[in-house]
């Protein structure tokens, strides 16, 4: 009995005095407290094995090309995450789950194409958002007004097509201009008469001839109602006033008979 009691708070102590095991950093990064660095490793996706405590991870000048449905673990203290200098594509609607805490997402110097809003809503927190170098040629304004804290939004050197498309994006530029960075870089690559010519340097005129040609679901209920209801309509009308006609001149050949019946004998 006496051993027992002295061999429980000695196990205790070495228990104490043991370090614990760190967590698992992958192959082919470099990691520091909070920090994991898989820069320039020939990556073609994003590593799973990565510790719960991540800060900021780094995955620059690599070769992943899509980000599928939960591409990251669970990285609930993620603070920072670079993906810049990739061959980016397509950024799923879901790949970034589990990302809330995120603050700086940079996403410069890939392929992207199209971006939709779905995919940084679960960005609650992100305030500096680089899309820099892509192949954007237009943008939702949908996907910087998913990002309710956003302060910092860099989308210079893209090839954007300066029409009527711009306008959603043109007006939600020129409400949040503090947000923009790097304003004077936003040029046109399309049309050609307009090429490096800066998307902030336009007006309200330069858009004027431009009217909103999508229509809504109401207006194609109204006009399924309306155009058969109206063929319908012109239809009983002539009709209507066929026999109006019709009518009219049985009356006037009759009174005629009436006031020359011999004439009508003879006819």
């Amino acid at each position: 009995v006496g051993c027992r009691s002295v061999l429980g708070p000695v196990l205790a102590l070495l228990l104490l005095l043991c370090p614990q095991p760190s967590p698992a950093c992958p192959a082919a990064c470099r990691c520091a407290p909070g920090e994991v660095d898989c820069s320039e490793r020939g990556l073609r996706e994003v590593p799973w094995s990565l510790s719960t405590n991540t800060s900021s991870l780094w995955l620059g000048y690599n070769f992943i090309t899509v980000l599928g449905p939960r591409s990251f673990p669970a990285l609930p203290g993620l603070r920072l995450l670079s993906l810049a200098h990739n061959r980016l594509e397509l950024i799923h609607g879901r790949a970034l789950l589990g990302l809330g805490a995120l603050r700086e997402l940079d996403l410069s110097h890939n392929l992207l194409t199209v971006l939709t809003p779905e995919t940084f809503l679960p960005l609650t927190s992100l305030a500096t958002l680089n899309l820099g170098s892509n192949r954007l040629g237009e943008l939702e304004p949908g996907v910087p007004g998913a990002l309710p804290q956003l302060r910092a939004l860099l989308l210079q050197d893209n090839p954007w097509v300066c029409s009527c498309g711009i306008l959603p994006l043109w007006r939600w530029l020129s409400c949040n201009r503090e947000k923009v960075r790097e304003k004077s870089l936003l040029l046109c690559r399309v049309p050609e008469q307009l090429n490096k010519y800066p998307i902030m340097a336009f007006g309200d005129e330069s858009f004027r001839q431009c009217q909103e040609t999508s229509l809504s679901s109401q207006h194609y209920i109204a006009f399924f109602i309306i155009g058969p209801f109206s063929f319908i309509a012109s239809i009983f009308f002539c009709i209507f006033m066929g026999s109006l006609i019709v009518f009219y001149h049985s009356l006037r050949r009759e009174s005629h008979c009436w006031r020359r019946p011999r004439i009508c004998r003879v006819h």
